[in-house]
């Protein structure tokens, strides 16, 4: 039995997603559907890539996860499945699929095939006419090859790319921001240096803390997040409204960075604010 997760900006107050799952389960009845999350604020990308990957890993494999956050949706862009060797991707190739999807891929295809799409898919709800009739078809049983000629992923997100060095300070960015205020970074755990220091508008926060409860109430801490990156909190606040930062924002860290960094380059960093 398939199981296909649904990640969307469409909230449920309207019938978008009703739509989506009644397409998908006429082509496979048996498929188990799974609600990951329909409240990504309305066309925001990052948001939604970063909501996919924290959850996709944690799936069976094989699992086919559909994401339709679109805001170019019948433009240019290319409707894709992507199979990273564990699990299949079904979505639009603007960037929300790169942090979850594992590369190098085992393929990208273009979704083209007659039957992966409704015969005459509405230029503004490829969510119905395009992704869930491709999930369906692949939940039951379709090859991902099927779908259309192979292809090379184009999108990107605006908040991919380098680290910044300036002296002995590595920058981390700020790539998401939940909903309790706490600031999740792009530095990984192996990444930091020994004895670190934090900085963020001015506000120093010296080493790490195992859990909220190591500090008091209202103050900031840094810590080693679920998903294995640095993130800066206050307990019991949000440190987004507290420091003013927002996602593309950098952190300052110092100390003993010994080696490169992945993707580290020299110069301070500038505003990265992502469209």
């Amino acid at each position: 039995m398939a199981i296909v997760t649904l990640t969307t900006d469409f909230g449920t107050q309207d019938g978008y997603v009703g739509a989506m799952k009644g397409v998908l389960l006429s082509r496979a009845p048996d498929a188990t559907i799974v609600d990951l999350t329909h409240d990504v604020p309305g066309h925001d990308v990052v948001a939604a890539a970063f909501a996919l990957a924290q959850s996709a890993p944690h799936f069976p494999d094989r699992t086919i996860h559909v994401v339709v956050v679109d805001p170019g949706v019948g433009g240019a862009r290319k409707p894709i499945v992507v199979d990273d060797g564990r699990q299949l991707y079904v979505g639009p190739d603007n960037g929300v699929l790169t942090l979850a999807a594992a590369s190098p891929y085992a393929g990208t295809w273009a979704i083209e095939a007659p039957g992966f799409l409704a015969d005459a898919p509405s230029s503004t709800f490829h969510g119905r006419d395009i992704f869930a009739v491709c999930a369906g078809r692949l939940a039951a049983g379709a090859a991902p090859h099927e779908v259309g000629p192979a292809i090379e992923p184009a999108g990107a997100l605006p908040l991919q790319g380098e680290h910044r060095r300036d002296g002995d300070s590595l920058y981390a960015r700020v790539v998401h921001v939940d909903r309790f205020g706490n600031l999740i970074t792009d530095v990984r755990a192996e990444e930091l240096p020994s004895s670190p220091r934090f900085s963020a508008r001015g506000e120093r926060i010296e080493g790490l803390s195992e859990t909220y409860e190591s500090v008091p109430r209202g103050a900031l801490l840094a810590y080693v997040g679920s998903g294995g990156t640095l993130e800066i909190a206050v307990r019991e606040g949000s440190a987004s409204r507290e420091l003013d930062v927002a996602r593309g924002d950098a952190i300052e860290i110092r100390g003993e960075i010994r080696g490169e960094i992945r993707g580290a380059t020299r110069g301070a960093p500038g505003a990265e604010s992502p469209s």
